[in-house]
């Protein structure tokens, strides 16, 4: 039989809460009977990402500035989950158009990874996206500084294998789809 690991909850009190972030502060008592308190615990909505293919076998990419690691990485495309969103296929469909401007013929879900459960209460839901085409009359968020650009698959191997992308999740997603394609080798 299994132990019972769950912490109980005895008080919450709400810290902050805006868009983007919402911080709580708990009381939980653990099955010995110890209380721990205070412990931080941080709501943010849910993301998704995918490797996603250009109709023609490129991967598209983002070069983005982040501030918290203060530096300019390689990312896939992604973003937030939305309330109106009708499916999270939904949401990763859009969250391509509105960063990269590509519609995408197939958008299939291969499951979510919680990047700090500890504390954290989201998920990455991740996607493999196939035969994206360019829409010339979709006006992109230019909001982030997003620079999208298109690299072979190969180029994207080397770039994972050099280490080049800093988004633990988003490594996830690479790892998830590659297995997916059959392309998942450790050289």
């Amino acid at each position: 039989m299994e132990k019972k690991l769950d912490w109980k909850l005895l008080k919450r009190e709400q810290l902050f809460k805006d868009r983007w972030a919402d911080i709580k502060v708990d009381t939980c008592e653990k099955p010995d009977g110890s209380i721990i308190t205070p412990f931080y615990t941080y709501a943010f909505p849910d993301f998704a990402t995918a490797l996603a293919f250009t109709k023609d076998g490129q991967v598209i990419l983002e070069r983005i500035y982040r501030h918290g690691i203060v530096q300019t990485d390689f990312e896939l495309p992604g973003g937030c989950v939305e309330a109106t969103d009708s499916t999270l296929e939904a949401a990763m469909g859009r969250e391509l158009l509105e960063e990269t401007g590509y519609r995408f013929e197939e958008i299939e879900y291969l499951g979510k990874v919680a990047h700090n459960p500890s504390i954290h209460n989201n998920y990455m839901h991740m996607f493999l996206a196939k035969g994206g085409v360019f829409d010339p009359h979709y006006p992109l968020d230019l909001e982030e500084g997003v620079e999208v650009v298109l690299r072979s698959l190969e180029e994207v191997l080397d770039l994972l294998e050099k280490k080049q992308f800093m988004q633990a999740m988003q490594v996830s997603t690479l790892h998830y789809a590659l297995l997916k394609m059959g392309k998942l080798v450790f050289r």
